[in-house]
């Protein structure tokens, strides 16, 4: 049966907009998640499209933006493609690779998205509902928007706000962000564009990070209340929260919770990051600093350096080397240093990249192969098939050790024939997922494909007691708390505040 003939049946969606990007949508929906969970509901998060390149993959290899995988842990269910059945992964240059219910289907201009994806992109969000409805009759959807859904310019092909909201006749919150200033002119201004039969879904408006004391927005609440006819349900203070940021861009601003460290990492800024929820847990270790690194410098002060995922590993390769940081890193590995590459990160460590299907974008580059940074015998050439995939191994270094992750990447990576002077070693059974090699003077050069490497609990533990072994600091013996419970407790910890602030009474119809 088509979704359209069976709405009446199911429990009506909350569908949380914002009255810009960064008005705190995700976590909004990821409260409100984890709330109706231990209310007994049976919630489950969806986007209809999603554009960034901080994915997750699912049990069955689907890519899905890392966003409504969070939200799937707060609703205490596996993540699924069909949470997002859209995401567009941002290559530059206003190209974007579309992945469609978690496959990658082909690239896209800016100019040409609409145009040649918004019929068929509309299709599989209508087939993805379906779906999660026929396996779920008794859920209730809690949707987040994009951006703001009053984009004047793009409205009428907006896929992933308005369209969803009216489609599936969704009780709607709006959010908005009182730290950017002007919070009345966005409420008022986003309701005013909006149509009459879309205004008469938001239900209710959101305050989001208010500082001080809230009973000071008394008159405010009343204000906008008056003026809108719409309740304010929620005014929610200033959260020091450790989730990743959507847009990496928001990373520079993100600082080390912790004011004693005995560890500091340096992490490189790549113009391309991707997968940089692959920190978190770093960032909730309380012996560890961590500072970006976006310019050529000296890198001796850090005890640790890390190169992260990279959409475009040869745009990024080529950064490196214009802005001295390849020559830095050299530097720093003949100095004892210790460095680990993740994804892209280890196939710049190697000696190689070719990429004679143009994965990378290389048309715009005079060369189709250019050297790395040659700290790791390895050569990575870029097919056309993407491998995306769970992964299940042990590791052998630095300990013995279940290692849960993902893949996600174009280049497939070989240990050149002079590897077996270099010393090099895999890090795991599976012996093309990592490798490692001691320097001569010490520390370690490390390279590995699997996303969420330091979620391993002991396998974080131990590499993090080596690089404390090298500066004679005590080596931490007694066992960590799981990053996945540490995960819970901020999930719980930001349901609960919202909890505290948030009537959600009415939208449980």
């Amino acid at each position: 049966m088509e979704l359209e003939a069976k709405l009446h049946e199911i429990r009506k969606p909350i569908m949380v907009l914002g009255t810009s990007s960064g008005a705190g949508k995700s976590l909004t929906v990821t409260a409100i998640c984890r709330i109706l969970k231990k209310l007994g509901e049976e919630p489950i998060p969806f986007k209809g499209q999603n554009m960034s390149n901080n994915a997750w993959v699912d049990w069955e290899g689907g890519e899905m933006a890392y966003s409504q995988a969070l939200q799937a842990f707060a609703c205490g269910i596996n993540p699924s493609a069909e949470m997002n059945p859209i995401l567009l992964k941002p290559q530059g240059n206003s190209i974007s690779e579309v992945i469609h219910i978690g496959k990658s289907i082909g690239t896209t201009t800016a100019q040409n998205y609409y145009k040649e994806w918004f019929i068929p992109g509309w299709e599989v969000i209508k087939k993805s509902l379906n779906s999660i409805y026929e396996r779920n009759p008794h859920c209730r959807l809690i949707i987040e928007g994009a951006g703001s859904p009053v984009e004047m310019n793009l409205i009428h092909r907006d896929l992933t706000n308005l369209r969803i909201a009216k489609y599936l006749n969704a009780n709607c919150i709006l959010v908005t962000d009182i730290e950017r200033g002007g919070v009345f002119a966005q409420i008022i201004g986003t309701l005013e564009l909006m149509k009459p039969e879309e205004k008469k879904l938001i239900k209710g408006i959101i305050i989001n990070r208010f500082r001080g004391d809230l009973s000071l927005f008394k008159n405010g609440k009343k204000w906008i209340e008056n003026k809108t006819q719409i309740p304010v349900i929620g005014i929610i203070p200033w959260l020091n929260d450790s989730f990743p940021p959507e847009d990496s861009l928001d990373l520079l601003e993100k600082k080390s919770l912790f004011t004693n460290p005995e560890i500091k990492v340096g992490i490189i800024k790549l113009p391309s990051i991707s997968n940089f929820s692959d920190l978190d847990p770093l960032e909730n270790e309380e012996t560890i600093f961590i500072e970006w690194i976006k310019k050529s410098q000296n890198l001796s002060k850090y005890d640790f350096i890390i190169i992260p995922g990279s959409k475009q590993t040869i745009k990024d390769q080529i950064f490196l080397e214009d802005s001295g940081l390849s020559q830095d890193i050299r530097e720093y590995s003949k100095n004892k240093g210790n460095i680990i590459g993740i994804c892209g990160g280890l196939q710049m460590l190697g000696t190689t990249l070719e990429d004679p299907y143009f994965k990378e974008g290389s048309k715009n580059y005079s060369e189709q192969k250019i050297k790395g940074i040659g700290l790791l015998p390895l050569k990575t050439t870029f097919f056309k098939k993407k491998i995306t995939r769970q992964i299940n191994s042990e590791s052998i270094w630095p300990c013995q050790s279940e290692i849960i992750g993902f893949e996600i990447h174009n280049g497939q990576t070989v240990l050149e024939e002079m590897q077996s002077s270099l010393k090099i070693n895999p890090i795991f059974k599976d012996l093309n997922l990592g490798w490692y090699k001691e320097n001569n003077k010490g520390g370690t050069i490390a390279g590995t494909y699997i996303h969420g490497i330091f979620e391993n609990d002991n396998w974080r533990d131990q590499y993090i007691n080596l690089i404390r072994k090298s500066k004679n600091l005590p080596i931490i013996n007694k066992k960590s708390i799981s990053y996945k419970k540490k995960r819970e407790a901020i999930i719980d910890n930001l349901a609960n505040e919202f909890d505290k602030h948030l009537n959600l009474t009415s939208f449980l119809n």
